[in-house]
């Protein structure tokens, strides 16, 4: 099956699968500047994070992972649980239209909500991790401010990180102020996928609505 042929879960699956979700959307960069090692390093990131999922049985029912690139905007992959995750062979090209990617993920997420309650499926609260090398190219005052909304009535946990050569000042008037963006140290990109598998197992296995206390960002964030 291809990238573009993965499909997302339909009722049948809820009835399969009545586990609570933990939806991930992934938000990445994909413009010309992520080309070469970056970009081969976020696939390589990609697989070990598809690979460490994989190793939690309680994480395979609960977490579902959604895709979306910008350079240009795609939906790369719908929310799936690993087991039907594929992650997409990522390239580099184009621009940097970071507003658009949140805004379309965000409709991605609401669509996913909506399908949970539809079918009486509860979920904890979504997270969205946005990695980045630049600078948005496009309008992106309207995403930030869905961003900050969302943060603020717990509709999501908003994450960003900067890889190198990111503009840090955009990006932490995009996040939330309480969690500011992180800087990623070199191209640590399966550390960073590491952390956020071992955090999205932590997240299943507590209860709905619990406070879970993540692992420290060490090993791939620079301070």
């Amino acid at each position: 099956m291809s990238e573009f042929e993965q499909i997302p879960f339909g009722a049948s699956d809820f009835a399969d699968n009545p586990e609570p979700r933990c939806p991930c959307l992934l938000l990445l960069d994909t413009s010309g500047s992520m080309s070469g090692k970056p970009i081969h390093e976020l696939n390589e990131g990609l697989l070990q994070f598809r690979t460490e999922l994989s190793g939690d049985a309680l994480a395979m029912k609960r977490v579902e992972v959604a895709v979306v690139t910008f350079g240009p905007v795609q939906v790369m992959a719908d929310f799936q649980t690993p087991d039907f995750f594929t992650p997409p062979s990522l390239t580099a090209s184009g621009d940097t239209p970071m507003g658009n990617a949140i805004c379309t993920g965000l409709d991605l997420l609401r669509q996913r909500k909506d399908a949970y309650r539809a079918n009486g499926i509860s979920y904890y609260r979504p997270w969205i991790f946005l990695i980045t090398d630049g600078s948005p190219t496009d309008s992106w005052t309207k995403a930030a401010a869905m961003v900050r909304e969302g943060e603020a009535s717990k509709a999501f946990s908003f994450f960003g990180v900067g890889v190198q050569g990111a503009n840090m000042e955009t990006l932490s008037r995009i996040c939330p102020e309480t969690r500011p963006p992180a800087r990623l140290s070199g191209l640590k990109f399966r550390e960073l996928f590491s952390w956020l598998s071992s955090s999205l197992s932590g997240v299943s296995q507590s209860q709905v609505g619990e406070t879970v206390m993540l692992p420290a960002p060490t090993g791939w964030s620079q301070v």
